[in-house]
């Protein structure tokens, strides 16, 4: 089983959790980070390293964030590799609490 990144990760994107990351599995949209759950190895450093907890064991991933799974799986086989830290998003700390972001969510790369 593979680590997710689900919804509390919109408009933040911290990038703690590339930093720690010992296979560079994270992959990066316009205002999201995902993991590629084939390349996942399932250590679960990134998880801790998360500000928003935005990280989750695909097993304990809450049901109304479900669909993150498939979404992981699908935007890394567009989105481009990232391997080191970067500065979040300028607004992140005003959005890192925020709940229903859902629709915020740039599917382009």
């Amino acid at each position: 089983m593979a680590y997710v990144v689900a919804e509390p990760c919109i408009k933040c994107k911290y990038t703690d959790c590339v930093e720690v990351c010992p296979v560079d599995c994270f992959y990066e949209g316009q205002n999201f980070l995902v993991i590629h759950p084939d390349e996942c190895i399932d250590c679960g450093a990134c998880e801790p390293a998360c500000p928003t907890k935005a990280i989750f064991p695909e097993e304990s991933l809450p049901e109304k964030w479900k669909e993150y799974t498939g979404l992981n799986a699908d935007l890394c086989k567009t989105w481009p590799n990232i391997t080191e830290k970067k500065d979040p998003l300028p607004d992140a700390d005003k959005f890192k609490d925020v709940e229903g972001k859902r629709g915020d969510l740039v599917m382009e790369p």
